[in-house]
């Protein structure tokens, strides 16, 4: 029941929504004329035959009604899951049309020591995405975190001055970029460079190689494979606020001084004790970094709460994704739409977040929550408007 509830809210939202921000505002929030709409629609005769459009929804994955309604489906994956639960692979392969790596491809991963790259994990991750027809997201090449503590440890004890930080990023940049190069799509190329009060975030990359640093990640990035689309990325950025901000103005500086940045990824890390920006405000807020010309996607969705989860926690978390899938659906250029891992068994959220979890689509046995059917009624009432 409660699946079936939250997909039906689901669904009557996303009819709604249909009509068009502009539109859709100045008819005021969907109330119970557009649940009525909904039903009217599902009941009208001959509605929905046509092959393809809606063949079963309940057995139909995100996968497919990702394709339907012109949406990339992704998922984050753990390297470890991959390797030794063959239910997370029978899921990985026939939910998601593309895959990141959640933590393969950051630096202190990929080169633990300087000058030695392991690439046998990040690998593995592509090879599996090429066996199975998926589109890989690269995930990142300048962050604050999760650096190797050669670098760290250099840069703090003065072996490693700022010009030799700047060759160093360049360098690493280059070679991550240009070994990937045509078989990944995206990458996120800076990652949270903006702090939640809307300043360039302190990190060893300001401090050390000044705010230009940004622009010339992307070049380096551009240069090393001009076929993949840069991204900008960040959490706390879904709707209209001082960081967001702080991004469009990043983003139109960067343009106007000629950087390759071709997109705007925002995170989608919410908790359902702080509530959810509406899927208008979504939309909007992703509407105004299109109109720059870049594209936009949701890259690391998921909704955490308070455990134990209840049944009105539930409800909760499937309307938190369904905000951030309508809000995409809504935009113009969001072409995808990642979760931030896709089952309860391997989620990072209980190990950072103390007393928080349960924040994917699919519990701990692999079952669907109710935020899954939320997701596939979005992506169907999407499909039929194509």
């Amino acid at each position: 029941m409660i699946r079936t509830v939250a997909a039906c809210v689901a669904a009557a939202a996303l009819v709604a929504s249909t009509w068009g921000v502009g539109e859709l505002l100045s008819r005021g929030t969907p109330g119970e004329s557009v649940v009525r709409d909904a039903q009217l629609q599902a009941k009208a005769p001959g509605k929905d035959k046509a092959p393809g459009k809606n063949r079963d929804l309940e057995h139909a994955s995100l996968r497919d009604l990702g394709r339907r309604a012109g949406v990339l489906i992704g998922t984050a994956v753990d390297i470890s899951a991959l390797d030794a639960d063959a239910t997370y692979r029978e899921h990985l392969a026939s939910e998601f049309s593309s895959v990141t790596a959640e933590n393969a491809m950051k630096w202190s991963e990929l080169e633990p020591e300087r000058g030695r790259y392991e690439w046998e994990a990040a690998e593995k991750l592509v090879r599996t995405a090429e066996k199975n027809g998926q589109r890989v997201r690269g995930h990142t090449l300048v962050w604050h975190n999760q650096l190797p503590r050669w670098l760290t440890d250099g840069v703090e004890s003065g072996a490693i001055g700022p010009r030799k930080l700047r060759k160093i990023l360049r360098n690493h940049i280059l070679t991550v970029v240009g070994h990937f190069r045509g078989r990944i799509y995206e990458w996120d190329v800076v990652n949270e460079v903006i702090d939640d009060n809307g300043q360039l975030r302190e990190s060893i990359w300001l401090k050390n190689l000044g705010p230009g640093y940004i622009a010339d990640a992307f070049r380096w990035a551009h240069q090393a494979d001009p076929h993949a689309k840069l991204f900008l990325n960040d959490y706390n950025v879904e709707g209209p606020n001082a960081k967001a901000d702080a991004y469009y103005e990043l983003a139109q500086q960067l343009l106007r001084a000629g950087v390759p940045v071709h997109g705007m990824g925002i995170q989608g890390h919410l908790g359902v004790q702080y509530g959810f920006w509406s899927a208008i405000q979504v939309a909007e807020n992703l509407r105004r970094f299109e109109a720059l010309g870049l594209q936009t996607s949701v890259t690391e969705a998921d909704v955490r709460m308070i455990m134990p989860p209840d049944t009105a926690k539930l409800q909760a978390q499937a309307q938190g994704y369904s905000t951030l899938m309508q809000g995409c659906l809504l935009a113009t250029r969001c072409r995808s739409f990642t979760v931030w891992g896709f089952t309860d068994r391997y989620s990072w959220v209980p190990g950072t977040f103390e007393g928080q979890g349960a924040a994917t689509i699919l519990d701990e046995d692999f079952q669907p929550k109710p935020a899954y059917d939320a997701l596939k009624a979005d992506l169907a009432l999407a499909a039929r408007r194509r």
